[in-house]
């Protein structure tokens, strides 16, 4: 792994547009899926995933459903429905009540929460299969109390034909009934705006690749989406104390998702760093992906020296890393002092794979240093939040004035007039 002063370095990441061929690639899709509905959204499919459907095909059955619980073995479905209890657990915490506050004049402000009526969560079939992100969509939007939760998932996974089973039995697990067998560009477009065979949705979210990427961005207004997702990030921030072999782990943890993966040491221990870079190579000649990992450790990797824990934390703060790790003798005194992170990690036993399946906290994760002005998912995202205002007629008549004189200045005379008539008939 290359080795820099931490004040030397400075992750930039680009956000991927697409190519003007992509770009014109996913409009064409979009564009035909909106206006022909399920036609283009079949012949997208049998165009780009080489599967052959009929309308009535695209909805997954209730016995593809169970038959998929065959295909998994125990120790999964174990784990799936410990981990869906965890996440469950923690989201019930977030969630808000609507509030009215009522003053001596009658007047009566407050916000109203509601749940999204129809959210549609995207499941990639690419590269891998990723039962718990399904969790960490679903679960979520569940506890906000969203009624109908909408799943799509390319008709084949991983290159296999069909889609994983451990897909299908983890959206079970999390409670989803209506499952459709499409992925893409198209299915984004069809979530979006509806065909006959799958209604639209009023949001969607779950990570894809760039065409999936570009067909949320497009349909973007007409309903809502999550986030354009990056590549993944670690930061382990670490001294003297830490254990060479778990930092190395933790960082191959997300060099191993993909070649534009970032895994980053930051430390005031220049022996600590020497040590992670040789336990990093001797741990990378035995990992199944290490194709993956090692090109993510050669362009993206990197161990920050840092003169003092301050820079060290500067660093870490500049970044605004997916995910931290604080690997030090007092990790809990470093933690106020951390202001932008994704998620954080905190101590040897705390390593990221916890927090990526079982902990309980949503593992999607701003990136690309979003993490300085935006938040993991959460039961936020699936509410919406409406402000309620009754005014009295005493209120009215006492604030009427000062209302008017704010609209005439910002030459508004009719929102003035509004208020104005009310006043001269009711003094």
């Amino acid at each position: 792994m290359r080795k820099l002063r931490a004040e030397q370095f400075g992750l930039t990441r680009k956000v991927d547009y697409g190519s003007p061929e992509q770009n014109e690639s996913v409009r064409q899709i979009v564009d035909a899926v909106r206006t022909e509905g399920d036609a283009a959204l079949l012949r997208f499919t049998e165009q780009h995933d080489r599967v052959s459907l009929d309308a009535n095909q695209l909805r997954v059955t209730e016995s593809e459903i169970q038959a998929a619980y065959d295909h998994v073995d125990a120790a999964f479905l174990t784990a799936i429905r410990e981990a869906a209890v965890n996440i469950r657990k923690f989201h019930e915490k977030q969630l808000r009540q609507s509030w009215v506050d009522v003053q001596p004049d009658g007047t009566m402000l407050g916000q109203l929460l509601r749940p999204l009526k129809r959210v549609g969560v995207y499941v990639p079939g690419g590269k891998a299969a990723y039962p718990s992100s399904v969790l960490m969509n679903v679960i979520p939007a569940q506890v906000a109390g969203v009624p109908e939760i909408v799943m799509v998932t390319p008709p084949a996974t991983g290159g296999k034909a069909g889609i994983d089973p451990y897909i299908l039995v983890a959206a079970a697990e999390a409670g989803v009934k209506e499952m459709y067998r499409v992925g893409g560009a198209q299915a984004v477009a069809a979530l979006a705006y509806g065909t006959d065979t799958i209604p639209p949705v009023d949001k969607i979210c779950g990570p894809g690749n760039i065409y999936v990427a570009l067909a949320k961005r497009s349909v973007f207004g007409v309903v809502a989406i999550d986030s354009i997702a990056g590549p993944s990030e670690i930061v382990v921030l670490a001294d003297e104390t830490a254990d060479p072999a778990y930092v190395a782990a933790d960082l191959l943890s997300q060099a191993e998702h993909d070649e534009m993966a970032s895994a980053i040491l930051v430390t005031t221990s220049e022996k600590l760093g020497d040590a992670v870079a040789a336990e990093v190579e001797r741990q990378l000649a035995t990992l199944p992906r290490e194709g993956t990992a090692r090109q993510s450790i050669a362009d993206y990797g990197a161990i920050l020296i840092a003169e003092s824990m301050n820079e060290a934390i500067d660093a870490v703060n500049r970044m605004a890393p997916e995910h931290l790790e604080i690997m030090t003798v007092e990790p809990m005194a470093l933690l106020g002092r951390i202001e932008n992170a994704g998620a954080i990690f905190v101590g040897p036993y705390s390593s990221e794979p916890v927090g990526d399946y079982f902990a309980g906290p949503n593992h999607i994760l701003p990136t690309n240093g979003t993490a300085r002005f935006s938040s993991p998912v959460n039961v936020d995202d699936f509410v919406k939040k409406s402000s309620l205002i009754y005014y009295s007629k005493d209120a009215l008549l006492a604030s009427g004035d000062q209302i008017m004189t704010l609209a005439r200045h910002e030459g508004l005379e009719a929102h003035a007039r509004a208020i104005e008539i009310r006043l001269e008939r009711e003094r």
